[in-house]
């Protein structure tokens, strides 16, 4: 497997009028003099570049103590979930679930109830979560009905035996059956 070494600057200059470049949901802006065979790009609504390509993987490397502008972020102490609901068809999407630019799952369109504890990921304060959903008709299309549906929600939650509940609900992402394009979708939440 390639490996590309990034270095994760703290500190970067400000892309009000630019997206960000992602490659397999990590930032890489200020990368260059690189080449990706066999990947697919998009190029969502606000600009952002996001490469998906099999074969590579980001490592972040440690900034120098020189290059660290703010001190790192602090752990959330709540626990939160992602957890996927739908209907008996469902709406035929793979959903691919990126946390302060980091891939987290794929919530795939066959799959059953999805529930999985994505505090690692969050930090207090303000966190983005990315979604790009893609319409996957590998089996043919099931319904066209708004009624079918796929529902992913992300709160802070507790465990109580086998059961996860969601105490404080976040977001709630919703695709249909009756859609057919692909979506891509960002949310600011907060973490505590």
């Amino acid at each position: 497997m390639r490996t590309l070494l990034v270095s994760m600057l703290l500190a970067l200059s400000s892309q009000a009028a630019f997206g960000a470049v992602f490659l397999n949901g990590v930032n890489i802006d200020g990368v260059v003099n690189q080449t990706f065979e066999g990947c697919t790009v998009k190029i969502d609504d606000k600009g952002n570049v996001l490469i998906t390509a099999k074969g590579y993987q980001v490592q972040a490397s440690t900034p120098t103590p020189a290059a660290t502008a703010a001190a790192p972020a602090e752990p959330v102490t709540k626990q939160y979930f992602l957890v996927s609901d739908m209907t008996k068809d469902g709406a035929q999407y793979d959903v691919d679930v990126f946390i302060n630019s980091v891939w987290v799952k794929r919530v795939a369109a066959n799959d059953n109830q999805v529930i999985l504890d994505i505090s690692k990921h969050l930090h207090k304060g303000k966190n983005t979560v990315h979604m790009t959903a893609v319409k996957n008709l590998k089996e043919g299309r099931k319904s066209v009905s708004p009624s079918d549906w796929l529902k992913l929600h992300i709160g802070e939650g507790s465990v109580a035996g086998n059961n996860v509940m969601i105490d404080n609900p976040l977001l709630e992402y919703t695709r249909t059956a009756a859609e057919t394009q692909t979506f891509e979708n960002e949310y600011p939440i907060t973490g505590r």
